[in-house]
C-alpha cells in the first residue's frame, strides 16, 4: 500500500483559478467576470449531464423546425440554447446575449442587466449527436463600451477586444478550455465533486505539428492556394514525411486536438460556400483568440481573424488555425496566388 500513490490534496478547481487571477488584478478587479464565468461553467455541467443521458430522455432527435443557419435543430439543441440564455440572463452580469440558434440578439432586460455581452454557439457539433462523437459549447465574453447600456453594437467589434473565451468539450470527459487573455487553461469536470479541476495548465500549441483537419470531401470547391496547400504537406518533397488526416466534423473536437498536438484546422470559403462556413462571433472569433493564447496563429489565408469587424451577427469567415510554422506555411500559397493574379 506504501507504494501507491497518494490522491493530490492541493486541488485547483476553475472557480480557484479565476479568483486567483482576480486577485492578482488587485483593486481594479470587480469579481463580475469572476461570477459570469461561475454561472457559464455552472450551464457546461447542466449541458454535459444532459449530453450523458439524451438517449435515456428522449433529447436524441430533431426538434422540429430550423435555426437562424438554416440547419435543422436537434432537440440538445434547443435546450442547450435556454440554459445558456437563462443561467446568463439569472447572472445579472450579462447586457447582451447572441446565440447561434437565435436569429436576433437578445438584449438584457434592466433588472438583469451586467457590464458584458455573451457570444456563444450552445451546442457545435450537434449533427453528429447521434453518433456519440464529442461536440461543444462556445463561448465569448466582450465588455461593453463605455457608456453604453447594452446594444448590438457591442458585439460587432473586432474579436481583439473579446475580454475572455473558451469551450466545453462533452465526451469521454467534459473539458472545459479557458482564456481570459492571460494565456490558456483546460480544466476537467470531476463528476464526483461536480468540480472543473485545472488538468491541462498553461497550454501552448507546438510550433509545428503533424495533423492536418480539413473536410476534403469539399476538395472539388476548394480554391488554388488551399489545394496547393494540401498538396504540400500530403505529398512533401525533400524526402519529408506526409501529414496525418484528421477530422471529426465538430469544431471544438478539432480544434482541442490541434491545441494539444498542433497542426492545422481549416474551412476555407470555397466556390460553393463564398465566405466559409463557420461564424466570425461565435465559432471563429473564440477559437483564434484560444489559438493566439496559446502561441498559435488564426487567419482567414489573408489576414488575421481577429482583426475582423462584424456586420452582422451571423456573419461567416474562412478560418484556419493551429500551430505557427503550419498556418504560415499556407499564408505563403494565399500569398503566391495573389502575386500570380496581380501579375
Amino acid at each position: 500500500m506504501s507504494g501507491e500513490e497518494q490522491p493530490n490534496t492541493n486541488i485547483i478547481t476553475l472557480t480557484r483559478h479565476v479568483l486567483s487571477s482576480q486577485f492578482q488584478l488587485g483593486p481594479q478587479a470587480t469579481g463580475d467576470l469572476t461570477l459570469l464565468l461561475t454561472a457559464i461553467q455552472t450551464t457546461s455541467k447542466f449541458i454535459a449531464t444532459n449530453v450523458r443521458k439524451a438517449r435515456l430522455i428522449n433529447l436524441v432527435g430533431l426538434a422540429g423546425e430550423t435555426n437562424v443557419q438554416g440547419e435543422e435543430q436537434k432537440k440538445l439543441d434547443v435546450l442547450s440554447n435556454d440554459i445558456m440564455v437563462n443561467s446568463l440572463r439569472a447572472s445579472g452580469k450579462t447586457a447582451v446575449l447572441v446565440s447561434e440558434e437565435l436569429e436576433e440578439a437578445v438584449i438584457i432586460d434592466e433588472k438583469h442587466r451586467g457590464k458584458y455581452c455573451v457570444v456563444f454557439d450552445p451546442l457545435d457539433g450537434s449533427s453528429n449527436i447521434d453518433a456519440g462523437v464529442n461536440i461543444g459549447t462556445i463561448f465569448g465574453i466582450y465588455h461593453i463600451r463605455p457608456g453604453s447600456k447594452g446594444t448590438i453594437e457591442d458585439v460587432l467589434r473586432p474579436g481583439s477586444e473579446m475580454v475572455a473565451a473558451g469551450y466545453t468539450m462533452y465526451g469521454s470527459s467534459a473539458n472545459l478550455v479557458l482564456t481570459t487573455g492571460q494565456g490558456v487553461n483546460g480544466y476537467t469536470l470531476d463528476a464526483a465533486l461536480g468540480e472543473f479541476i485545472l488538468t491541462h495548465p498553461d497550454i501552448k500549441i507546438p510550433p509545428r505539428g503533424k495533423i492536418y483537419s480539413f473536410n476534403e470531401g469539399n476538395s472539388m470547391y476548394f480554391h488554388e492556394p488551399v489545394v496547393n496547400y494540401l498538396n504540400s504537406i500530403k505529398y512533401p518533397k525533400n524526402g519529408k514525411s506526409p501529414y496525418s488526416a484528421r477530422y471529426i466534423g465538430s469544431m471544438v473536437a478539432d480544434v482541442h486536438r490541434t491545441l494539444l498536438y498542433g497542426g492545422i484546422f481549416g474551412y476555407p470559403d470555397d466556390k460553393k460556400s463564398k465566405s466559409g462556413k463557420l461564424r466570425l462571433l461565435y465559432e471563429a472569433f473564440p477559437m483564434a483568440f484560444l489559438t493566439e493564447q496559446a502561441g498559435g496563429v488564426a487567419t482567414t489565408g489573408r489576414g488575421r481573424i481577429l482583426d475582423i469587424v462584424p456586420k452582422g451577427i451571423h456573419d461567416r469567415t474562412p478560418v484556419f488555425l493551429g500551430s505557427k510554422d503550419d498556418v504560415q506555411d499556407l499564408i505563403k500559397f494565399y500569398e503566391e496566388a495573389d502575386a500570380k493574379a496581380k501579375a
